[in-house]
């Protein structure tokens, strides 16, 4: 479930631009922090995953009421379509269609509820964060701080990432680091094609 986290964060891909003045005179100076990284260090992140995951939960379960449904009616379909009228046949049929057309919205609109709840609860913390890096910056005299993620090189000391946790009120020496993001296989379609082979089959014997 944090991977979906971490690509609303990598979609942020924060460049933080110090909000304040400085005279030409004075040098420039670059920090860079991970903006991912101070997420996961954040007690609010275990209570997203949480309900991130109750929220997929019950997605999940409504989804697999839907192909019981499908799944029992189609056998139902099965065992009778030999012995049934032909209005009743294309009538059953047409059932199951409308089932699988069900099933396919279902998936749809599931997934556009997850992330929508995703956004909801990241985006707060996100602004939090973005908050905290701009203090930070403006109080040691940071003209830019970018993303880790697009640094290619740079100094210890410029990494703010510390600094900032402890803005946000946690301790970096208690800091974990961030998680490898692990392969996660997609949901695996629903073969629904049993229908249309049998209306193929039946068709060929008439």
């Amino acid at each position: 479930m944090m991977n979906k986290i971490k690509s609303l964060v990598v979609a942020f891909l924060l460049i933080s631009v110090a909000s304040f003045a400085q005279g030409n005179d004075q040098p420039l100076k670059f920090g860079y922090t991970n903006v991912e990284y101070i997420l996961l260090q954040m007690p609010e992140s275990k209570q997203i995953e949480s309900e991130l995951k109750t929220h997929s939960t019950q997605l999940e379960n409504q989804l697999k009421g839907k192909y019981s449904e499908y799944e029992s009616k189609l056998q139902a379909y099965e065992k009778g379509a030999s012995t049934m009228d032909k209005t009743i046949r294309e009538d059953k049929e047409k059932e199951l269609m409308n089932l699988n057309n069900s099933i396919q919205e279902f998936q749809r609109s599931a997934q556009a509820s997850l992330q929508q709840k995703e956004k909801s609860l990241v985006d707060p913390i996100i602004t939090k964060i973005d908050k905290a890096i701009k203090d930070v910056a403006k109080e040691n005299g940071y003209t830019y701080v970018i993303s880790n993620q697009a640094l290619l090189a740079g100094p210890e000391d410029g990494d703010i990432s510390p600094l900032v946790l402890r803005k946000l009120g946690v301790d970096p020496a208690k800091a974990q680091a961030t998680p490898e993001p692990t392969a996660t296989k997609p949901a695996a379609a629903k073969p629904l094609l049993l229908l249309l082979n049998l209306r193929r089959r039946r068709t060929s014997t008439e």
